[in-house]
C-alpha cells in the first residue's frame, strides 16, 4: 500500500474527524476507495472506535432511481436517518468508477429524491462528518490527467501543514467577521453581498474549525441581500452534466435571470428545486495553493487559490446566529470564478484581494499598481 494512503487515513481520523475512543463511526466507501477504506478502518480500530462500513455507488443509485416509479415522490428513508442519528462520526470516502453515473436520470427525479432525503442530510450534519476522496482512475480521467500525475496532485492538496494554513486563513476570517458587505468585481462581475451578523468559517479540514472536507482550504460565510451580476468561468460537472460560463443576475437577494453557454437546463433544474435554491447559501474564498489546476471536482476546485465560489441553496448553520435559520433549501450547488486577473474582492470598500493576491501576501498590488 502506498504510504500516502496511510497518511491520508491518519489525517482524516485524527485531524479532520477528531475520532475518540468509543465513537460510533459510519464509514461510507465508494467502489474504488477500497485501499483508503482499509487504512481508515485500521486507524479507527487502533483508536477504539466502533465501525459500521457501508457501500456507496453511483451505479447503484442510478439503478434505483431509474427503476423506481416516482410519480408520487419518494418517502423519507427513516431507517437511514435513524442510523445517522445514532452515529457520532460519518466519514465519506469518494471513489466511484464513473463520475457521470447518474447523468441520464431525469432532473425532476433527482430533485424529488434529494428533497425526500433532507432529514437524512440534517442528521449527517449533526455528526462530526467529513468527506474526502481516494484518487482514482475515473477522477484522473475527469481531470484529464494520467493516474500517476493525479495521485501526486491529490496528495499535494490533502497532505498539507493544516495548522499553518489555518493560521493564514484566520486572517481572512477576521476581516469577514468584522465586515458588513462584500463586493466582488471582475471583467463580467459586479456583485455585492451583505455579511453583517454572520460568522465566517476557517475551513481548515477539521471539525474543530467547523470544516468538513478533506482537502479543504477556504474561508466561507453565508451572504444575504445579494445584488448584481456574477459570471462563473470555471467549467464543472453538476449532476453528472458539464456546465460552462454560467451567469446569474440577482435582485433583492434572489436569482432573477440565468444563462449558461453549456448546461443551462441543469442550472435551471437546480434553481427550481425550491424557493431557497434561488438565493445564495455560501460565499467562499479558495486559499489552498496546493491545488494548482482545475480538475472538474468541486471538492478540490472550490478550494483552489485565486478563486471565489458562490453556492445557491442551503446556508451552513456554522455561519449563522443561533436564533437565525438562514437560507433553507434541499440543494447546495457551488459555482466557481477565477479571480487571478482583472479582479478585486472588497470588504466594506477596502480591497483585501486583488488579482488573486491578498494584501498580506507578496505580489499584492495597491491601487497605484505598486507591489509588496
Amino acid at each position: 500500500m502506498d504510504e500516502r494512503i496511510r497518511e491520508h487515513a491518519a489525517v482524516l481520523v485524527d485531524w479532520s474527524a477528531r475520532v475518540e475512543d468509543g465513537d460510533d463511526v459510519v464509514l461510507s466507501a465508494g467502489p474504488d476507495a477500497h485501499e483508503l477504506a482499509v487504512a481508515v478502518a485500521e486507524e479507527l480500530g487502533e483508536r477504539g472506535a466502533n465501525l459500521l462500513a457501508t457501500y456507496s455507488s453511483g451505479e447503484i443509485t442510478r439503478a434505483y432511481l431509474t427503476a423506481r416509479d416516482d410519480e408520487d415522490g419518494f418517502e423519507e428513508p427513516a431507517h437511514e436517518r435513524a442510523l445517522l442519528e445514532a452515529a457520532d462520526v460519518y466519514l465519506s470516502l469518494g471513489g466511484g468508477r464513473n463520475t457521470s453515473a447518474t447523468a441520464d436520470v431525469p432532473g425532476e427525479t433527482r430533485q424529488k429524491y434529494r428533497s425526500a432525503r433532507k432529514a437524512v442530510r440534517e442528521a449527517r450534519y449533526d455528526t462530526r462528518w467529513v468527506s474526502t476522496v481516494h484518487p482514482t482512475r475515473s477522477l484522473a480521467q475527469q481531470a484529464n490527467m494520467s493516474y500517476e500525475a493525479y495521485r501526486e496532485f491529490a496528495y499535494d492538496a490533502i497532505l498539507r501543514d493544516w495548522e499553518s494554513l489555518a493560521e493564514e486563513m484566520g486572517r481572512l476570517k477576521t476581516l469577514l467577521d468584522e465586515g458588513s458587505a462584500v463586493r466582488l468585481v471582475s471583467q463580467n462581475t459586479d456583485l455585492t453581498m451583505r455579511i453583517d451578523g454572520r460568522t465566517a468559517v476557517n475551513s481548515a479540514a477539521s471539525v474543530a474549525y467547523d470544516s468538513h472536507n478533506l482537502p479543504s482550504g477556504e474561508v466561507f460565510t453565508a451572504p444575504y441581500g445579494t445584488e448584481g451580476v456574477v459570471a462563473f468561468d470555471v467549467p464543472m460537472t453538476i449532476r453528472g452534466e458539464p456546465v460552462e460560463d454560467v451567469r446569474l443576475e440577482f435582485e433583492d437577494g434572489e436569482v432573477v435571470d440565468h444563462t449558461a453557454e453549456r448546461g443551462e437546463a441543469v442550472i435551471g433544474d437546480v434553481l427550481e428545486t425550491d424557493a431557497g435554491a434561488r438565493r445564495l447559501g455560501e460565499l467562499g474564498v479558495g486559499m489552498n495553493r496546493g491545488i494548482d489546476r482545475y480538475t472538474d471536482n468541486i471538492l478540490f476546485d472550490e478550494k483552489m487559490g485565486e478563486t471565489v465560489h458562490l453556492a445557491v441553496g442551503r446556508a451552513y448553520d456554522a455561519c449563522l446566529p443561533e436564533d437565525e435559520s438562514g437560507n433553507d433549501s434541499a440543494v447546495h450547488v457551488d459555482l466557481i470564478t477565477d479571480v487571478s486577473e482583472d479582479s478585486r474582492l472588497e470588504i466594506d470598500g477596502e480591497v483585501v484581494q486583488r488579482n488573486g493576491r491578498f494584501r498580506w501576501e507578496d505580489g499584492f498590488e495597491s491601487e497605484d499598481g505598486r507591489s509588496r
